[in-house]
């Protein structure tokens, strides 16, 4: 059976979809899928062009897996075609 991803959060074959749960990211994990420092991440939050973080607990944060790799498609997508984004 040959799967194909079609989004973040589905995977598809020819007979059935599967829709996948949210999952979160800690800091570590979004600055390891980014290459970002903590810093960096925390500035362009700031800046409004990093997606915000979801309150896990009363001193811990997650980032959604799909706001991380959408955030990444549209980093990847602006610097294919030749553009810079101003953070």
């Amino acid at each position: 059976m040959v799967l194909s991803s079609t989004t973040s959060h589905e995977v598809t074959n020819m007979t059935q979809t599967i829709q996948r749960e949210p999952a979160f990211l800690r800091r570590r994990q979004v600055q390891t899928r980014t290459g970002l420092s903590r810093s960096t991440i925390y500035q362009y939050i700031k800046d409004g062009v990093f997606p915000k973080p979801v309150p896990l607990g009363p001193r811990a944060v997650g980032w959604l897996e799909s706001d991380v790799s959408e955030w990444i498609a549209a980093r990847v997508k602006i610097a294919r075609a030749g553009g810079r984004q101003s953070t």
